[in-house]
């Protein structure tokens, strides 16, 4: 039988802020889960407009910040911000394929063709705390450079504890399918990310030596899916929580703000249903709280 604490729930810009954990945490209260990445500039200069800036991680269980970054002393101190805030470890983006983080930042998946300045990052952040830390990578750059396996044995020289590896390269983007490739002679654990979705994925992951698997779009819309490949079952109904992540996010966030930034996951969770691009439409032009919770209550049956 699978275990949660197996199980990681990934990083994802724009998706996995302190709402979306919430519902997480609640189907799978074990599992590691990975903060959305945030910026070392960002965390450091506590720039105001940023709200996870000033997340507190001491209530959420088993949870890593993830800093992405090129100046080797702002990863530093950004790590040491997020352990006083209660990360239990510190993550490093070293697989960020958007242009404005791995060409104009020179971070998140540059460092796959830095592996100094990826190594001198490391070793700072490292340094500076007293919790593990990580990494995630891919698999390389590009088809011509799949050099996953040097970047993860000099994160295990600089004292990175574990490595997740999407099994695509920079080129990919999220395209094609993932290859998950054989990391039983790796010096520390590797965890697989990349299309799990299945009981049968995280077996096939074990067999190739990985030590957990790290699920990121299978969990858009199906925020209890970690539970589900662990032998647990979906909500009855899903309406209920697709009002409590709104709830949530209108906490977080306030109204004005949460609202069109819930349009994407009403969207997920209604994703092959009956009509629902018709409440896809629908959502989309709305701006009022209470009208936004009248028609997810309608289309989940709830009135």
């Amino acid at each position: 039988m699978l275990c949660d604490n197996q199980i990681f729930a990934a990083p994802m810009a724009g998706i996995t802020d302190r709402p979306f954990r919430r519902i997480v945490r609640e189907f799978s209260p074990n599992a590691p889960m990975v903060t959305e990445m945030i910026s070392c500039h960002s965390i450091v200069g506590a720039h105001k407009n940023c709200l996870r800036n000033f997340d507190n991680y001491a209530d959420e269980g088993a949870i890593g910040a993830q800093i992405f970054g090129a100046d080797v002393n702002l990863m530093a101190d950004a790590a040491r911000i997020l352990q006083d805030a209660g990360a239990k470890w510190i993550d490093i983006n070293m697989g960020c394929p958007v242009p404005k983080v791995a060409t104009r930042a020179g971070a998140g998946a540059h460092l796959m063709q830095d592996h100094k300045l990826a190594g001198n990052i490391m070793t700072a952040v490292v340094r500076a705390v007293q919790i593990p830390v990580s990494i995630k990578t891919r698999l390389g750059w590009d088809d011509a450079h799949r050099d996953w396996r040097n970047l993860i044995d000099i994160a295990a020289d600089c004292g990175v504890r574990f490595a997740a590896l999407h099994g695509r390269t920079r080129a990919q983007l999220y395209l094609g399918g993932a290859v998950h490739p054989d990391v039983s002679t790796c010096p520390i654990p590797v965890i697989a990310n990349g299309d799990i979705r299945t009981a049968d994925d995280v077996k096939r992951a074990y067999d190739l030596g990985y030590s957990g698997v790290m699920i990121g779009r299978g969990l858009m819309g199906a925020p209890w899916i970690i539970n589900q490949i662990c032998g647990g079952c979906a909500p009855d109904n899903v309406g209920e929580i697709v009002l409590r992540h709104l709830e949530y996010a209108i906490e977080y966030y306030g109204a004005a703000t949460a609202i069109p930034m819930f349009r994407k996951h009403a969207a997920w969770y209604s994703a092959g249903m009956p009509n629902s691009s018709a409440f896809r439409i629908h959502v989309n032009q709305i701006t009022d709280a209470n009208l936004l919770k009248v028609a997810i209550r309608e289309f989940w049956g709830m009135i």
